[in-house]
């Protein structure tokens, strides 16, 4: 479709520019407001935005006054130099006593600083609105008011907002207010798009028959109805519509925003002529479109980026603002204008020029209205009122002693005013500067020029429609997250809704399940004897060829998203929110462990020898994602697989494996399995012709299966007791919604959820925490997940043991913030629980309940903060809310985690991006984290391989150097020559892995570092191993820089004294009393998690004196040259995810500490 310009009627170039001109040298008689001349000249400097924007976010924000002190401080050294003598002196002295006088010396600085930004927002307090409004409107302006809040986590604050905003409508001195959708209803999911309609119109419809009725009285009231988010717009549109369609209020005339950044906007426009010219043809009043360019591009270039969806608006600046024009030209025609009034809303005085003109010459200057910002360019806004006459002024509003919720706002005024992109960082020069006027002149002509020569409808970027997605023949190859489902999008809404009704009484899997059974042992010998006849064959195979049939898999995966959704809402219970991501990760997992399949050919110095059977015991928490990815990883490291999904969630793991079995992966090779009783599972376990097993679940678990066989090569993702730190620098609201999300996502049923929340100093005090916390939780929609409103499923099966226990009793000193309720007789459903006053080492401190409770500790300060999320014996997520780089850097030193989360959610980890797995007793076995580098590493063993001269010369460090001289006496000229090529092989894999940080996924808004940590070793050098063997450990050990200790039936003196000489404790021991101390050893120990390099030696001996406990992890495959493999259980391995943006814009928080 096209939308030809009326060239007939389009003013020209010169026209435009005279009459912006004439109104340039209008507004220079106009006085500047001294505190937007101070302003604009502030943003000059260099570090003008930084120091601004910095004042804002971390003087005016936090509540605590020592954090905004420190602040204050720290801005102090990049005041800009553009400021007045008195300020700049006034700012060092305040910056120099604020650490020391935080409470005399914040006060005032915030007094200044709303100073400065005070000419953008009105003071909410009823003695100076009254006043304020008064003296606006003596211009002859109108004012549209927009009250400002904080966050809006729940329904509270919600209710809030739009009493407020009843309040403000309701005086004589109002008639024109702003809301929008998202801050009268809270936790808006797109999925229930309907239900959120519906939620929306009850909520608002009273403050429209205020309107209506004030209408009625000859007193116009207007409502505008505002959007911010791309996601809202098709439910601002709908509920707008259907607010209007609805008896009594046929004759208000209202009004709706649209923003012409996003290429949906002028089929949006087109919609709502056709919907309001219905309405005026049933005699129904007109309603009004107020045309915006857009302000939250930032948040939407986050959005895009995390998710990996398209970004919604327009790339450039340039398309944005022919698109405001296309969109205002069509608009603005007589016929059009019956049913639509529109409002030009800008500050860009060539487009202002533009539309003016346009609307003179095609006689439709009463039907455009002209608005403008509060106290932006008031000068040039005067100018333009003397020829439109009078302006509306976005008017925002907002209580003094909450005036940091205008942050975001005023970040985003700051940042047009900063911008060189942007019209409004020339505002105050165009008048006396012709390069400046030269240049945006020049802008507005080639947007015009643009729209011209594209007469088109544009279409949306966002259109991905799961329904009419076609599979591939060509295949995937290499790796790309896959996006989830972006329920913004009308289409795949109705897809999902479709699934959910499919769901309450879904077949799926019933078939595979049942035709998987196995009764008896010899049905499983056969099942044994027949996958591992297949995986001689698959291991044979080139990689090549089974990453094809991997990516293949994940293709199908893909294929079969509905169907995985569909049979984990019914099984699992999950909502399709929760459902949809686990199904991208299950596809990650099949093409990123395609990829990592090759790697393991070309390990120089070692071949990677496959399992033939790995056995698959995944959780029923994450029935997809978690099964496809042990299968997977098993395939794909030549191994054969068998797998038999949890019992809960059975027909969860068989429709994943179908998806496998049509991808090509042979079902000989992949088994299914469903045990008829215990003594089979334990066959499973146990049996020795299984070679690895992979579990997802309780630690218990794993102590279970090692009971079994206590030499079981066990490779397990075990238990987590999270929890995140909140400090006083930490932007409240953020960490609040954060939280409450970790918590009760999936009803806390996530091994990653946060069961804690460590509150530090006076945040434990803090009643806007507080208040905000039991807002987003207690808002929370319980339900059955085929409810698409549901925002909390039920939990797995009915409450019992340590988790009813948790949701109903609380322990000495504990009380309830929130009281968890049960809401069906059989025990599934629970509202969430929040319990405070958690002491240390309680059991609410100590247990993992795997459900809907988060336990609230306090902290003193950083130090005790960390020292409590420590304590516990797991290790497997961990978070911190803190806008302060020293806290966060010392939190990331110290804490003792496999996953850590700065300013974000700690669950939802992602596959590359964030690759999982925990660190003490989280993990169990020498194996790595799922979905990253090293994980396939640790399903097979190694053998030795020719290392190339090439290799020989590259530099190590002396204190290799050192061990190596010191052994080279008792060593031949081969294996001299091996051990050098080998320490530099270590130095290779130093320097381009184990030594480096890396961000593979480069969002740039979100830093996500994989890095390597030092962990303590034992080296056991066993009677029998070459010394050779022994030294290339020990090399491996020392390029590391972890420490570790040396036990050896012998070694030459020389060699220990040059161990002793760089601090490495040396024992001497034969094989038989090396294993009974060390067995004695750690079962003594306090935290027994230990790690131990064997070097030759009896592996099931020392299982066996261990008693097969799970805290111990012992590498023992065969010693290489390949410093890629040898130095991998010398050091930890940790992803560490950052949020890297405020609102949008990137923060320098994490500069230098990682």
């Amino acid at each position: 479709m096209t939308v030809a310009a009326d060239t007939a009627t389009t003013p020209s170039t010169e026209e435009v520019a005279a009459l912006v001109q004439r109104w340039l040298a209008e507004s220079e008689t106009h006085p500047v407001e001294p505190a937007a001349q101070r302003l604009s000249e502030v943003l000059k400097d260099p570090n003008g935005l930084a120091f601004t924007v910095g004042f804002v976010d971390g003087v005016m924000r936090p509540e605590d006054l020592g954090v905004a002190g420190r602040k204050l401080a720290e801005l102090s050294d990049i005041t800009p130099t553009l400021l007045p003598g008195y300020l700049r002196a006034a700012i060092k002295a305040g910056g120099f006593f604020a650490p020391k006088l935080p409470g005399v010396v914040v006060p005032i600085s915030r007094r200044v600083l709303r100073a400065m930004v005070g000419h953008l927002v009105l003071d909410a307090t009823p003695s100076k609105l009254g006043p304020a409004i008064a003296k606006l409107r003596k211009t002859g302006n109108r004012l549209n008011l927009n009250l400002l809040g904080e966050a809006v986590l729940g329904e509270r604050e919600a209710g809030r907002r739009l009493q407020g905003t009843y309040d403000f409508l309701a005086r004589k001195d109002v008639d024109y207010v702003s809301i929008k959708v998202s801050s009268v209803v809270s936790q808006l999911s797109m999925w229930s798009f309907d239900e959120a309609v519906a939620d929306v119109v009850e909520k608002l419809t009273p403050l429209y028959r205020l309107a209506a009725k004030a209408e009625a009285q000859g007193k116009a009231k207007f409502i505008n109805l505002d959007m911010e988010e791309y996601r809202d717009l098709d439910l601002t549109i709908a509920a707008f519509t259907s607010i209007l369609d609805q008896p009594g209020l046929e004759d208000l005339e209202a009004g709706i925003v649209l923003q012409a950044y996003l290429p949906d906007a002028l089929a949006a426009m087109q919609r709502l002529q056709e919907w309001a010219a219905a309405r005026r043809a049933k005699g129904g009043a007109p309603i009004k479109v107020r045309v915006v360019k857009g302000a939250n591009l930032a948040m939407e270039e986050v959005d895009s980026k995390i998710h990996d969806w398209p970004l919604a608006t327009y790339g450039t600046k340039q398309d944005s603002d022919t698109n405001y024009k296309r969109v205002l030209d069509w608009a603005m025609t007589p016929e059009r204008l019956d049913a639509v009034r529109i409002g030009v809303a800008g500050h860009n005085l060539f487009d202002i020029a533009y539309t003016w003109l346009l609307a003179k010459s095609r006689g439709v200057t009463d039907a455009v209205e002209y608005e403008m910002l509060l106290g932006m360019a008031t000068g040039q806004a005067e100018a333009v009122r003397k020829d439109v006459g009078r302006l509306l002024l976005y008017t925002p509003v907002v209580n003094p002693a909450e005036f940091d919720v205008a942050i975001a706002y005023l970040v985003r005024r700051l940042e047009e005013n900063a911008s060189p992109e942007n019209f409004m960082s020339a505002v105050f020069e165009l008048a006396s500067n012709p390069q400046l006027l030269t240049r945006e002149r020049e802008r507005f002509e080639r947007s015009l020029a643009a729209l011209v020569a594209d007469p088109s409808v544009p279409s949306p970027n966002r259109v991905q429609n799961r329904a009419a997605e076609e599979r591939t023949d060509a295949g995937t190859t290499g790796f790309h997250n896959q996006a989830d489902t972006d329920p913004a999008i009308a289409a795949n809404r109705a897809w999902g809704r479709e699934i959910l009704q499919r769901s309450v009484a879904s077949p799926l899997g019933l078939d595979a399940i049942a035709a998987a059974r196995v009764d008896a042992e010899a049905q499983l010998d056969g099942v044994f004897a027949t996958v591992q006849s297949a995986a001689a064959e698959w291991a044979a195979r080139p990689a090549s060829e089974r990453a094809e049939i991997l990516h293949r898999a994940g293709d199908e995966l893909s294929a079969r998203r509905a169907q995985l959704i569909e049979i984990m809402a019914h099984e699992a219970g999950k909502t399709i929110a929760e459902a949809d991501p686990e199904v991208s990760e299950a596809i990650d997992f099949a093409h990123y462990y395609a990829e990592r399949a090759l790697d393991l050919e070309n390990i120089t110095g070692a071949e990677f020898v496959p399992s033939k059977i790995t056995v698959v015991t995944p959780p029923w928490n994450f029935p997809v994602a978690i099964p496809a990815g042990g299968v997977l990883a098993g395939l794909a490291s030549g191994s054969g697989v068998i797998i038999k999904p949890a019992r809960l969630t059975q027909r969860c793991g068989a429709v994943m494996v179908e998806a496998l079995w049509a991808a090509g992966v042979p079902r000989e090779l992949l088994a299914l399995v469903d045990l008829a009783n215990r003594d089979l599972g334990t066959q499973l376990v146990a049996s020795p012709a299984v070679d690895r097993v992979i579990l997802t679940g309780a630690y218990e678990t794993a102590q279970l299966f090692r009971s079994f066989r206590s030499d079981l090569p066990l490779l397990a993702e075990t238990s987590g007791k999270n929890a995140i730190i909140v400090t006083p620098s930490a932007d409240l609201d953020l960490a609040a919604a954060d939280v409450a999300r970790s918590a009760f996502g999936h009803a806390g049923q996530k091994c990653s959820a946060a069961s804690l929340a460590i509150l530090v100093g006076s945040v434990a005090d803090s009643a806007r925490f507080e208040r905000q916390l039991v807002d987003a939780v207690t808002s929370m929609r319980v339900g059955l997940p085929e409810d698409p409103a549901t925002q909390m499923g039920p939990i797995i099966e009915p409450a019992n043991g340590k988790l009813l226990t948790a949701l109903t009793a609380l322990d000495k000193g504990e009380r309830w913030l929130v009281e968890p309720k049960q809401l069906d007789a059989e025990g599934r459903q629970w509202t969430p629980g929040v319990k405070i006053g958690v002491a240390p080492g309680s059991t609410t401190h100590m247990t993992e309940f795997f459900g809907p409770v988060l336990g609230i500790m306090r902290a003193k300060d950083l130090d005790e903060a960390i020292r409590l999320q420590n304590a516990v014996d797991y290790g497997l997520t961990a978070g911190i809310h803190s806008l302060d780089s020293d806290e966060v850097a010392t939190w990331i030193d110290r804490v003792e985690a496999g996953n850590l989360y700065v300013n974000r959610g700690i669950t939802g980890a992602i596959v590359q991006r964030q690759p999982f797995g925990g660190w003490k007793r989280s993990a169990v076995g020498a194996g790595a984290k799922a979905g990253g580098p090293n994980y396939l590493f640790g399903l097979g063993d190694w053998a030795p391989a020719e290392l190339p001269a090439a290799a020989t010369g590259a530099a190590t460090t002396p204190v290799v150097e050192s061990v190596l001289s010191a052994a080279a006496a008792d060593l031949d000229a081969v294996e001299i020559e091996w051990l050098h090529r080998a320490a530099a092989s270590d130095e290779h894999a130093w320097t381009s892995e184990f030594g480096v940080t890396s961000d593979k996924s480069g969002l740039g808004v979100e830093r996500n570092v994989f890095r390597y940590r030092p962990v303590e070793v034992d080296v056991r050098i066993a009677e029998g191993a070459t010394l050779a063997d022994g030294i290339r450990v020990i090399a491996a050990a020392l390029r590391s820089g972890s420490p570790f200790t040396v036990s050896a039936a012998a070694l030459p003196s020389r060699v220990e004294k040059a161990l002793r000489a760089a601090g490495v404790t040396v024992s001497s021991d034969k094989d038989a009393a090396w294993v009974k101390r060390y067995a004695k050893a750690a079962a003594k120990a306090e935290h027994s998690w230990r790690r131990v390099r064997l070097v030759g030696g009896d592996t099931a001996a020392l299982f066996e004196a261990l008693g097969g406990t799970p805290d111990v992890a012992v590498w023992s495959h065969a010693v290489t040259g390949a410093g890629r493999v040898e130095m991998l259980p010398f050091l930890h391995e940790q992803a560490v995810s950052i949020t890297n943006h405020r609102f949008g814009n990137p923060t320098t928080l994490s500069e230098g500490v990682l």
